[in-house]
């Protein structure tokens, strides 16, 4: 497809006004539509059918005539908006529709062609649509939604908004490219499904019918397929949870301005902005990077050494572009020595070394923040999300110990330890996301909080306590994140996966509040259910064997024991034979819940048949939201809570790797940004390991720059 031609600005230039004047003083133009003509002809001014653009090139004059640059022939009519054409009565009402789109008999789009389909059209959107039958503006498209019932409404496209910068972000397009392709974007002005229709997954259907015959019909019409299509979506009176069934994406929302808001009144509602694109390559097709705009990622694209740091770190909010700036440069020495206090890592660049210390201690009210600081990282994640079909969102905690920061201020207490001297430090508590062959695609969400004792004055049972109060409050707040992502990647598939930490009932009634993120939660508690025998663990045992599969068993070091936690001995990692059972089952909810329903889930069992001498059986009771109907989707979410360890990996890679419990600094504040610059490094060195071994025929030049590729030759021919 061609560019689109740009009218106005050709023609505004010295030449193309000077050719204007030239046909009105040697030409005998006898109206506007002649010069019109001559003016297309002359500078191949035509559209993809090979007819001259009249319209596009009319106005372009209209708008250089007011400017004063020369004046144009007396129109031969005054313009004015004549009135749609209609039906002298309204549309019949449509008839015993049934509650369900897949009863719906004879169900189709009726491409409007016809003055009597038009008058149809006209007459619905004039009395049922807020916004009227228009007039649209650009290339047009029209529909009837037709059925045995009766007329169900109708869709109008059109041209799409001039600017938007949702969309202009989401597509990465500058104004030249915009200018350029804007004609390959088709907005959808109208979509009406009449009040008196009551139809569950209708309006999604419809948008599945209209997307796929829209290309071919636009492409009849107008000598091209569209790539993209917007639409806009009244927030204040529709949540578009059609759009989302139907896999379009939401990019933003507007500012209130509409096509003819040239005084910027912004007097229009804020309207939540979704596209879906017709061709998935769109981006290449405009001749864009594969790095632009918020589109999928590969989860190796931008890691090479001259280029992650600006990628993961650049621009990141901090009140201050050379501080954004100063973050990317840290980041990027950092990453060289990850073990190494900034001081080490400088080599004697007392200037780097000032500024890496002006950033970390800017005082504690400034945007220099854990969640200003992983904000690009976090664009970046979701974009690597949006390549998959399925993402596991794996959340876990872990303690950082700082007991012997002394002069510390803001940190909290982690507990006593066997001797019973308090320790002192942070709790993290993170959602790293993972791809399904194991690939961590980065971290979503991290926050470090200090844990304070229970206050001697606190004597209410945990029950009274609401839910928002405890500490265990933050799982919801992380799986209500996972909830709003979920909204920007209808294709991909969103599973928050949780230790046993995260078995509470709380956290099923928010996933069974808003069911568009999965759960796959290993069980704690043995809790009481519905069905005989009444309690959950006793249940899913007496269920039968479905299938027999080999597990990995990731290694388990030795843990001491602490204040509230049991000491654990150590285990090599080995692969074990497992038995499988499901159940599906209803959790009743406890007394102090008596307003809530029992909660429907399954429950997935494994248990080691054959232990090795001395040892333990493993066994696991998962809690999970997804639907079982096969002992294939047992085994999927056990595969799937296995790859739960990679955030212990990643735990393992910030503390021994970059060692963040070594940061010394004077506030609690300022360690949450040195450790929010960490926690990316050691995403990306993780990555880095198993990108290795996952893929060894990677090039390394996709990692690693020119200079360190010369010095790994050199050292592997070294040890040769």
């Amino acid at each position: 497809m061609d560019t689109q031609n740009q009218i106005k600005r050709v023609l505004s230039e010295p030449a193309g006004i000077h050719c204007v004047c030239r046909l009105l003083e040697h030409k005998e133009i006898a109206h506007r539509s002649a010069l019109a003509a001559l003016v297309c002809e002359q500078f191949g001014f035509y559209d993809a059918r090979g007819r001259p653009q009249r319209a596009g090139c009319l106005k372009a004059l209209r708008e250089l005539e007011a400017a004063g640059h020369f004046t144009l022939p007396a129109a031969r009519r005054s313009p004015g908006r004549s009135a749609p054409r209609r039906l002298p009565e309204p549309v019949p009402l449509p008839a015993e529709v049934p509650d369900q789109a897949g009863l719906v008999r004879g169900l189709e789009l009726v491409l409007v062609r016809t003055s009597a389909q038009m008058r149809i059209w006209n007459e619905l959107m004039i009395d049922e649509h807020p916004q009227g039958a228009g007039p649209l503006v650009g290339r047009q498209v029209r529909y009837l939604i037709g059925s045995q019932h009766g007329w169900l409404g109708g869709f109008g496209f059109a041209a799409p908004a001039l600017q938007l910068a949702g969309r202009d972000e989401w597509i990465g397009w500058d104004g030249e490219q915009r200018r350029e392709y804007l004609h390959a974007v088709v907005g959808m002005s109208r979509f009406l499904l009449r009040r008196s229709v009551e139809c569950r997954n209708l309006a999604s259907k419809l948008l599945s019918l209209a997307i796929a015959a829209l290309p071919d019909d636009f492409a009849r019409r107008f000598g091209y397929r569209p790539w993209l299509v917007e639409s806009f979506v009244d927030t204040s009176r529709y949540a578009g949870t059609c759009y989302r069934a139907a896999n379009w994406i939401a990019v933003g929302r507007t500012k209130g301005r509409g096509r003819q808001d040239r005084f910027k009144q912004s007097a229009l509602s804020v309207k939540a902005i979704y596209v879906y694109p017709i061709e998935r390559d769109f981006r290449k097709r405009m001749g864009l990077s594969p790095d632009a705009g918020l589109g999928a990622l590969r989860p190796a694209d931008g890691l090479a050494a001259d280029q992650w740091a600006e990628n993961e770190f650049g621009g990141a909010p901090l009140g201050d572009a050379r501080l954004s700036k100063r973050l990317v440069n840290v980041a990027a020495a950092k990453a060289e020595v990850p073990d190494r206090a900034f001081s080490g890592v400088a080599k004697g660049d007392w200037p780097a070394v000032k500024g890496y210390y002006r950033m970390i201690d800017q005082p504690e009210e400034s945007a220099v923040s854990m969640p200003h600081i992983l904000a690009p990282h976090r664009r970046r994640t979701v974009r690597r999300m949006k390549g998959q079909q399925t993402v596991l969102c794996v959340q876990d905690g872990s303690d950082l110990e700082y007991t012997n920061l002394h002069q510390c201020a803001g940190l909290g207490e982690m507990g006593t330890n066997q001797t019973g001297a308090r320790s002192r430090g942070l709790h993290l508590h993170s959602t790293l996301a993972v791809a399904p062959n194991g690939l961590p695609l980065g971290v979503l969400r991290a926050q470090c909080t200090a844990p304070q004792a229970k206050s001697p004055e606190q004597d209410r049972p945990s029950f009274a306590i609401p839910i928002e109060e405890k500490k265990t409050f933050v799982w919801i707040e992380h799986h209500r994140d996972l909830v709003e992502l979920a909204a920007e990647m209808p294709q991909t598939r969103l599973i928050d996966i949780c230790d046993r930490e995260a078995d509470f009932f709380e956290l099923f009634e928010e996933q069974r509040q808003n069911p568009r993120v999965n759960l796959l939660v290993r069980a704690k508690h043995d809790r009481n259910i519905t069905e005989d025998p009444r309690k959950l663990f006793a249940a899913v045992r007496q269920a039968p064997v479905q299938r027999r599969m080999r597990v990995p068993l990731p290694r388990q070091s030795a843990r001491p024991k602490r204040s509230k936690q049991q000491a654990r001995p150590q285990r090599p990692g080995r692969t074990a034979d497992m038995a499988v059972r499901y159940l599906r089952v209803q959790l009743r909810p406890a007394h102090y819940h008596a307003d809530k329903e029992p909660i429907d889930i399954w429950v997935v069992h494994a248990r080691e048949e054959n232990p090795p001498p001395n040892t333990t059986a493993v066994e696991w009771f998962l809690l999970t939201t997804i639907n079982i109907t096969a002992p294939e989707d047992a085994a999927q979410c056990l595969r799937w809570y296995c790859l739960r360890w990679r955030i212990e990996d990643w735990h393992r890679v910030l503390k021994s790797g970059c060692r963040i419990e070594a940061i010394a600094h004077e506030t609690a504040e300022r360690l949450r940004r040195a450790i929010a610059i960490n926690l990316v490094i050691a995403w990306r060195i993780m990555l880095m390991t198993l990108l290795g071994r996952e893929t060894p025929e990677l090039p390394a030049a996709v990692l690693f720059s020119d200079i360190e590729l010369r010095t790994l030759r050199a050292y592997a021919k070294k040890n040769d």
